[in-house]
């Protein structure tokens, strides 16, 4: 029964995991932030994910969105962009999923959402200072260049600290906000399709042991 268990939510998992991968290839930029920060809600089905099979069931369909994303279609950072995606999606989904499973209420799913957008907004905004843009620069050019990319879309924006304070930092609060909007108002109606095997088996095991006895 365990193994059967285990084999259901590998199998939703990994059908999670293509979604996300499916929806992170409609991706599109917004006016007003660097052309490099476009949308995408394939952190959807990861959040679904998370919530109904536990955080590390997100993170994990995370992990798959990003490494299919890297065979099928390419990375056109040497994988730089999809490291960063996984990450900053992973603090994300884990966070509003962990603070989910303390108590699966409605108030619980908006303050996971709301700390997962805020996590996720601060990991983004530290990694990219420290880190991601630093590399990012070193394969496209220099760091003016990144910077100069980011002017074109936003004049205000004059250095790395701007950067993150003007584009990174607004760009992942906007993201976090539409994505949990979506995931508040559909994970009811969703749920129930992901924990149908997973009834049926409780039910079956309850019938089980009810034989035993």
């Amino acid at each position: 029964m365990k193994k059967k268990t285990n084999l259901n939510s590998l199998i939703k998992i990994s059908l999670l995991g293509a979604i996300a991968f499916i929806l992170m290839l409609f991706e599109f930029p917004i006016p007003g932030f660097p052309p490099f920060l476009k949308l995408d809600f394939s952190d959807l089905p990861a959040l679904i994910g998370g919530f109904a099979l536990g955080p590390v069931a997100g993170i994990i369909i995370e992990f798959i969105k990003n490494v299919l994303n890297i065979i099928l279609h390419g990375s056109s950072t040497g994988g730089v962009g999809e490291f960063a995606n996984f990450l900053v999606g992973g603090v994300f989904v884990y966070v509003a999923s962990w603070v989910y499973h303390k108590d699966k209420s409605r108030k619980k799913a908006i303050i996971g959402l709301i700390s997962g957008t805020i996590a996720m907004t601060l990991v983004a905004g530290l990694f990219n200072y420290f880190i991601l843009i630093p590399i990012y620069a070193k394969l496209f050019g220099g760091l003016n260049n990144v910077i100069g990319a980011a002017a074109a879309a936003n004049k205000s924006i004059s250095s790395l600290a701007s950067l993150i304070v003007i584009g990174i930092t607004p760009f992942n609060i906007l993201k976090g906000a539409a994505v949990s909007v979506i995931t508040f108002a559909s994970y009811k109606k969703v749920s129930p399709l992901i924990h149908k095997e997973s009834l049926a088996l409780e039910q079956q095991k309850l019938k089980e042991k009810a034989s035993n006895i």
